[in-house]
């Protein structure tokens, strides 16, 4: 219902992305996010997302969140100058869980010298705990770049995990404990060359 409701309001179905809908005007763009049964939206002209609020309140029984600034783990910080993204208290909240809150930090997610094979004759660890972690990982990579190819590294031996590979695992989270603040930060002078989002606002219902 509520797909049918956007396509015939003249929103275009996303081709990669199911869930996402864009609706173009002569000078903006309309961006519609649906996840589960909450839908977050942003525009190039605050006016037009005032009145997509308007529109879905008087079609469908919900109500506004106001703008963006937490969802799914990602803390969302809007500025003049651009979006920062970060997932900060996420990041804190997995080394306290896995027990790494006290470690010592990392200069680096990954040892230069690191070598990683299947390490057949290894020590076995507990593959749940390492699968675990490994999951936590990947969804942090979602802000975190700068671990992708470490942890994508790591999770090709969930299979069968050494005490190499578990190693290797902690070496990221010491790291993570000694930037638990980094962020990364969209430009108004990078969305600018995509589709003029100069003003652009991400809300939520």
């Amino acid at each position: 219902r509520l797909s049918k409701f956007l396509i015939e309001n003249d929103y275009v179905r996303g081709k990669v992305d199911n869930t996402l809908f864009v609706k173009k005007f002569k000078n903006d763009t309309m961006y519609v996010q649906i996840y589960v049964d909450d839908i977050i939206f942003g525009s190039t002209n605050l006016s037009l997302c005032k009145e997509f609020a308007k529109t879905m309140q008087g079609e469908f029984e919900m109500s506004m969140m106001g703008e963006l600034t937490f969802f799914l783990g990602l803390q969302i910080k809007q500025m003049s100058d651009g979006i920062f993204i970060s997932q900060s208290k996420y990041c804190n909240e997995l080394l306290k869980k896995f027990g790494m809150e006290g470690c010592k930090e990392a200069v680096t997610p990954i040892s230069n010298s690191c070598n990683l094979d299947l390490d057949e004759k290894g020590i076995i660890v507990d593959n749940s705990k390492y699968r675990g972690i490994i999951g936590s990982l990947l969804y942090l990579t979602a802000s975190r770049l700068d671990i992708m190819f470490a942890v994508y590294l790591c999770a090709r031996f969930q299979a069968n995990p050494k005490e190499s590979h578990m190693k290797s695992v902690k070496r990221i989270l010491k790291y993570l404990r000694g930037t638990t603040k980094c962020r990364f930060m969209v430009s108004k002078r990078s969305l600018s060359k995509f589709d003029r989002l100069f003003g652009f606002r991400l809300c939520w219902v």
